[in-house]
């Protein structure tokens, strides 16, 4: 770790230290929103709303391979920052190395099973019959780049682990451009249509991991890709998947939610599925923000864990107070510009109704949804493996029982209604959690769960 980063770990005032790591995270977590949007964009200029909904009904397969990437991951970050926090630089080496050959492995594993099943897996997916061609051509492409994309979310994670922020933004940001540049490559030039969209996706997460693989085999000074260092020991694996294990149910649920949800949708039309697509798409931007400031903290709070918990708690407390903020800007903006958001993709009244509903009522929750993610990114820091596991299931549980009695009894507003009860069922489990661990945590903890 060079001196730089070290000062941010350690001796910078909290808010210049929570920025550090924070802002280069949030960036590029918008970023990767805006081409998700622009995907819909670009599609969207074509004026084919099966292909609209072809995107929506992919989102729980990238949900997937982006789960089995964090599965290496975010296990393997966190457990970096905490012994660079206690100075095992040697044990860095092992638990870099296993998270670049072992994501390598799983993403080419899920290819493998993924291709035979391809039809089984489009209709698990619930495409209709006008969207069925459209959505196995995604599917396809991305089961065969389902290795690099892997690769890229395990990347991601382990080199902001060390405190290099500015290098995980910018592998971010690259995957961002080379994704906007070919997206209109193969909607205007090309013709590719979905097939282009997702082609694009997969290279612009290959040019990534390739940029963060040469930054580890050549720049950092702890973290490693040598196949020597590759030791799967009982100890790597325990850290690992003690907290990389929670955050893959967690990713999978998401998944799994947006295909019951989905499937719910499906009843009241083609036009009740694609508004939910765009308004999710549209709901990630600021999602994504809070979580990337969450996620971005995550390196400080693991490393302060192990070195200086008071300083732990004040990274904790700013960061509550910005999630407040933001949300608030977020929400105001949203609320008076909605109709023109989803009007930027369509120019159908009922898609653009649908849309903008959807939007107004789940941007209701987007502080709680901010501390959530806040909550398990503490919980991941720690190595508190059993609260993150209950935070990774308790959306999923929740939102099924209520999706179902909010449908019974209120049609599609208890469907779309039924998100924001399971947010706030989840923030207050973590909420809870936190309070109850607040004397092993740290033992002036005490008021920030309350």
């Amino acid at each position: 770790m060079d001196t730089e980063n070290l000062h941010y770990f350690e001796k910078a005032p909290i808010a210049k230290a929570v920025a550090h790591f924070a802002l280069p995270m949030m960036l590029g977590t918008s970023m990767s929103v805006i081409y998700s949007i622009l995907n819909a964009f670009f599609i969207g200029t074509l004026n084919n709303t099966a292909m609209l909904t072809a995107l929506a009904l992919t989102l729980p397969l990238f949900a997937v391979i982006m789960a089995l990437g964090n599965l290496i991951g975010v296990g393997s970050s966190a457990f970096i920052s905490r012994l660079l926090g206690e100075k095992r630089y040697a044990d860095v080496k092992h638990v870099s190395s296993f998270a670049f050959y072992s994501s390598l492995v799983i993403g080419l594993i899920a290819m493998a099973i993924g291709l035979p099943l391809i039809d089984s897996i489009v209709h698990g997916l619930g495409a209709t019959p006008d969207s069925f061609g459209f959505t196995k051509d995604y599917v396809t492409i991305m089961l065969i780049g389902s290795p690099f994309v892997v690769l890229f979310f395990t990347l991601e994670n382990i080199v902001r682990s060390e405190g290099a922020a500015i290098t995980s933004m910018i592998g971010m940001l690259l995957s961002v451009v080379v994704n906007i540049i070919l997206d209109a490559l193969v909607i205007f030039v090309f013709h590719w249509d979905v097939i282009g969209v997702a082609s694009a996706t997969v290279i612009s997460n290959l040019v990534a991991s390739a940029y963060y693989t040469y930054h580890i085999g050549y720049k950092s000074r702890f973290l490693t890709i040598s196949i020597k260092q590759f030791m799967p020991s009982k100890d790597i694996l325990s850290n690992v998947f003690k907290i990389g294990v929670p955050v893959f149910v967690m990713s999978i649920f998401m998944g799994a939610m947006s295909l019951i949800f989905n499937r719910y949708l499906v009843q009241y039309g083609e036009q009740a599925i694609a508004g939910f697509g765009l308004s999710s798409r549209l709901l990630q931007f600021p999602e994504l923000i809070l979580m990337g400031l969450s996620e971005g903290v995550v390196p400080l709070i693991a490393f302060s864990f192990t070195a200086n918990r008071l300083r732990m708690k004040h990274t904790i407390q700013f960061t509550i107070k910005t999630i407040f903020a933001l949300a608030v800007v977020f929400g105001v903006i949203v609320y008076l510009i909605s109709d023109h958001l989803i009007g930027l993709f369509t120019n159908d009244p009922q898609l653009i109704e649908m849309g903008s509903y959807i939007l107004h009522v789940t941007f209701l929750s987007l502080f709680i949804t901010g501390m959530t993610s806040l909550f398990t990114g503490i919980f991941q820091a720690t190595a508190q493996g059993t609260a993150a596991f209950i935070m990774s299931i308790i959306q999923g549980i929740t939102l099924i029982p209520v999706l179902y009695i909010a449908n019974r009894m209120n049609g599609f507003h208890g469907v779309v209604w039924s998100l924001v009860i399971s947010d706030v069922a989840a923030f207050l489990v973590g909420a809870s959690m936190l309070y109850m661990l607040r004397t092993k945590l740290q033992p002036d903890l005490d008021h920030l769960a309350q």
